[in-house]
């Protein structure tokens, strides 16, 4: 899938993915920004637990919010592509000003949500100016191109990574997370060997990358974002490389931003601040 079309790229709504394990109790920064991003307490948030399989992490982040103070905050069990369906899905996403999509297993979200009217109506809502955030699958899942899994390991390997389709609201990135604490730069960096046209984001935990209209980035968070562009990538050996052997990737950009940190997406130039 694509990004949703928009008349004026401007009113798109923020796109929010977070590394994983953001801090919920004592300083819950990331998940503060983004209820100050959907209008503030009064806003209105669809929790949508697709991708994981344990039944209390929807009813757990709606008592978050809830405790945060935000007024309206309402898991949508969806569980089946049928539940795409459900107009009482698709009638509360259409009055949301934010929709927060839970861990688990990325595949869950692309082969339960992909193609049906609750993924289509998010895509339309984020390109009218409705937010959308994820947190550890839910972050994977938001690009066109999903990073669906892979292995450990800092080098690229032609067989490092899998890849999916994901929700399509953004084909500027390709998105990891739970980055640092799980090694997992050598998978972001095959996954941009074979789509060298995106730009790699790989999340730490309790970090989250507020991705403005026009695709400029704002870290936030205690951990770090890692930023890899390959735009002026003069060699790759994946064309060549058989299962198992280390790819070779030259003049490719690393960037490591940190809480206030920035990066532009049309210029490809990042800040410290």
């Amino acid at each position: 899938m694509s990004p949703s079309n928009q008349n004026n790229n401007e009113n798109r709504g923020y796109i929010i993915p977070i590394g994983g394990a953001e801090e919920k109790f004592h300083n819950p920064e990331i998940l503060d920004r983004f209820i100050d991003v959907c209008g503030g307490k009064s806003a209105r948030i669809a929790i949508i637990p697709t991708a994981s399989e344990l039944e209390d992490t929807g009813r757990n982040y709606e008592k978050l919010f809830r405790q945060i103070g935000v007024q309206h905050a309402k898991v949508l069990q969806i569980e089946t592509r049928e539940d795409c369906s459900n107009s009482e899905h698709t009638d509360y996403i259409e009055k949301s000003d934010g929709v927060f999509m839970t861990g688990g297993n990325q595949l869950r979200l692309s082969t339960t949500l992909g193609g049906t009217p609750v993924a289509q109506l998010i895509r339309r809502r984020n390109a009218d100016g409705m937010h959308v955030a994820g947190t550890s699958a839910g972050a994977a899942f938001m690009p066109e191109h999903m990073i669906a899994g892979g292995d450990e390991g800092s080098t690229p390997s032609p067989d490092m990574v899998r890849m999916a389709p994901g929700l399509g609201l953004t084909n500027n990135f390709i998105i990891d997370q739970h980055f640092r604490e799980r090694d997992r730069l050598g998978r972001l960096l095959t996954a941009l060997a074979y789509n060298p046209f995106a730009i790699g984001i790989g999340l730490d935990e309790d970090t989250a990358a507020f991705i403005r209209p026009g695709d400029d980035l704002e870290v936030v968070g205690s951990g770090g974002i890692t930023i890899i562009d390959p735009t002026n990538l003069s060699y790759s050996s994946m064309d060549r490389a058989r299962r198992g052997d280390p790819v070779s990737l030259i003049d490719v950009k690393l960037h490591i931003l940190i809480s206030g940190g920035r990066f532009e997406i049309k210029s490809r130039q990042a800040f410290a601040e």
